[in-house]
């Protein structure tokens, strides 16, 4: 949105009518501390019987790290700026990239599509490249899917569906450009991610022509443990998170407060630039109008009106830089805190039915009762919650501290590119 609506938006072409920096990642062998206990036991109120208490029902915590990628910056302080958490690209095998939207006019409704671009070499795949249309709606029936088949795994966010009626047009140039950065994000988050990216419903989305004979069709093909969670009652009471997953949820609070009070503060900013910027064009002719009528002061009021007017552009680009590039980052963090906090919330719901089901067997008279197959099975799906949650966890951190350096330090940059640019008006006038 240039100047924040100033302009008349362009037209689309149509086609007709602990700390958690020190979280170790799940897939490595359990610590020494693991071994010595595991995050997840029973109360220690809960007296089980010896063969209940003998059995290692604590759950597993360790890792390693995880790979992330990080995408190259045109900044100039960006380009001094040595990433050492880049992603060697030759180990990539999906690439994947969302481009080309165009305007659909039907007799019903008006929408966008995006075409959908895949190149691969894995096997799961039967040609190399594919190229589909997509629509936002499409968009959301894989996140939908995913979540429903993954439900041990963060899901990256999507942008938000619905805008403000006269206050954004969904249809302009800069609306769809941001809307096609934010979904060409998300698919290339799952692309490298190493679960999500091998779904079968992922798979369907990047290859199928026609999505709608799978959504007709309701492909619900849960994996074990997703449905296992999907039919997990609200009924049961967790007693307490593990203090790690207690650090995990109270860093995501504060860190959605923090993002959401800067992106007010940046808001109010930007309408205040926007604000200052029409002002400021009327500002400037005033001075050429002046030399008009003064020839002996035509020449430096002629030079006051031009540093206006170069003020004015640069101002311009400033703010557009802030509306399309910092927001939407700011944006889809917030999103992600939320769906991260989404998925915490379920690995509660499956420790508590574990810790119910877990007293029900210490209830027993039995002296040596054997532990249910349910019991067992229960366990296991918080294990694979935890492990899950840790991994994806440790990855957002690594792409968070990638996608905020790059930000501010490009940010940076534009300011600075903004003042030198005014300052050298100034000089030359």
């Amino acid at each position: 949105m240039s100047a924040g609506g100033v302009g008349t938006p362009k037209s689309l072409p149509s086609s007709g009518p602990k700390s958690l920096q020190d979280m170790p990642h799940p897939l490595a062998g359990p610590s020494s501390e693991d071994v010595a206990g595991g995050e997840l036991t029973p109360s220690p109120d809960l007296q089980l019987p010896c063969s209940v208490a003998d059995k290692d029902l604590s759950l597993p915590n360790g890792g390693t790290p995880a790979g992330t990628s990080s995408p190259a910056s045109s900044s100039s302080l960006l380009n001094r700026l040595q990433l050492d958490d880049d992603l060697d690209g030759e180990t990539r095998d999906l690439f994947v990239t969302v481009d080309d939207p165009k305007k659909h006019v039907c007799t019903m409704e008006t929408y966008i599509t995006y075409r959908v671009t895949t190149k691969t070499s894995r096997i799961e795949f039967d040609l190399p490249e594919y190229s589909v249309r997509r629509r936002y709606q499409d968009f959301d029936w894989l996140r939908n899917k995913l979540e429903e088949s993954q439900p041990t795994h963060l899901i990256p966010p999507l942008p938000e569906k619905f805008v403000v009626k006269g206050v954004v047009d969904r249809f302009s140039e800069e609306f769809v450009e941001t809307r096609r950065k934010a979904l060409d994000k998300f698919l290339k988050r799952i692309a490298d991610h190493p679960v999500l990216s091998f779904n079968e419903h992922f798979n369907v989305f990047l290859t199928a022509k026609d999505l709608n004979t799978y959504k007709k069709q309701g492909m619900a093909l849960l994996s074990k443990v997703g449905e296992s969670v999907k039919y997990v009652t609200g009924g049961y009471k967790l007693r307490s998170r593990p203090l790690e997953f207690a650090a995990m949820g109270e860093y995501l609070d504060m860190f959605a407060l923090k993002l959401g009070t800067i992106d007010r503060i940046a808001q109010r900013i930007i309408k205040e630039e926007v604000e200052y910027l029409v002002e400021l064009r009327e500002y400037g002719p005033v001075y050429s109008t002046w030399g008009g009528l003064e020839v002996e002061l035509e020449e430096p009021l002629e030079g006051v009106s031009a540093c206006i007017g170069n003020c004015c552009t640069a101002l311009e680009d400033l703010t557009d830089d802030m509306t399309e590039d910092f927001l939407p980052v700011l944006r889809e963090y917030i999103l992600y805190s939320e769906s991260m906090k989404t998925v915490l919330k379920k690995r509660d719901q499956v420790q508590g039915e574990y810790e119910a089901k877990l007293e029900a067997v210490a209830l027993k008279k039995e002296e040596r009762p054997k532990v249910p197959a349910d019991v067992e099975k229960c366990q296991d799906r918080v294990e694979c919650f935890n492990a899950d949650l840790k991994a994806d966890m440790e990855r957002w951190q690594n792409n968070k501290r990638q996608d905020f350096r790059q930000l501010l330090m490009g940010m940076a940059d534009k300011n600075i590119q903004y003042y030198e640019k005014v300052i050298i008006r100034l000089i030359n006038t």
